[in-house]
């Protein structure tokens, strides 16, 4: 589940967005101009923006262009019905991450999002730490204390998540759409499962675990006291 802005003028194209999403089990916002996306982004914090590049008022590409200027690192994919390389350039120029050309597939639409929500929010090194554990994510090595701890790809990407999002809770549905590919077939238990065998390898043994389960919501990594 990610939270989505969704910033498009065209109610008919807006109402299939949000009920395609909302099929997707994401949280979408939505506003139908510049000046209230703007506003938006002033008061909360979204996963990830859609946003059209023709809006009345202030333009999709202001809006992207003011929001990076600010020092928003949501990721943001603009929708546009321009195909002249020039004017996609400008879109990315102003800091959006993709774009997707109208008429669109609500299928590409989800593949899109999906690839934005797995990409870190801002670039934050090749190593990181939380607690005892350091990561080193250009080398692949995960120690403990200066221990070497062995993981699996899977289990290293999953660990590199929460790793990139300390004390953040995401359901087994969102940490499915950020680490598996579209296609997998893995499932909530499939998590469940790697959040079982990370606790193994990463705990002391009767201390509380690193991991912790929020029942009813999901799974997010502390420090330990």
């Amino acid at each position: 589940m990610a939270k989505i802005l969704l910033v498009e003028d065209e109610p008919d194209i807006a109402e299939l967005v949000i009920a395609w999403l909302k099929n997707d089990h994401h949280v979408v916002d939505f506003v139908a101009n510049g000046e209230d996306a703007l506003s938006s982004l002033t008061v909360y914090q979204y996963d990830a923006i859609i946003l059209d590049w023709m809006l009345p008022g202030v333009s999709g590409v202001e809006v992207c262009r003011k929001f990076r200027n600010r020092g928003g690192t949501t990721p943001i994919l603009m929708l546009t019905a321009k195909r002249h390389v020039d004017e996609k350039e400008a879109g990315l120029d102003a800091g959006a991450d993709d774009y997707l050309t109208k008429p669109f597939e609500l299928k590409e639409l989800s593949a899109r999002i999906r690839a934005l929500l797995r990409r870190p929010s801002a670039f934050s090194g090749t190593v990181l730490k939380v607690g005892p554990i350091v990561m080193d994510t250009a080398t692949y090595k995960v120690t403990k204390v200066d221990e070497v701890i062995q993981l699996l790809p899977k289990e290293f990407a999953l660990l590199e998540f929460f790793m990139r999002h300390p004390n953040q809770v995401f359901s087994a549905e969102a940490l499915l759409d950020r680490v598996w590919t579209s296609d997998s077939e893995a499932s909530p238990e499939t998590i469940r499962t790697y959040i079982k065998r990370l606790r193994k390898k990463i705990d002391d043994e009767g201390k509380q675990s690193m991991l912790n389960t929020v029942h009813g919501v999901g799974y997010k990594l502390v420090e330990p006291e």
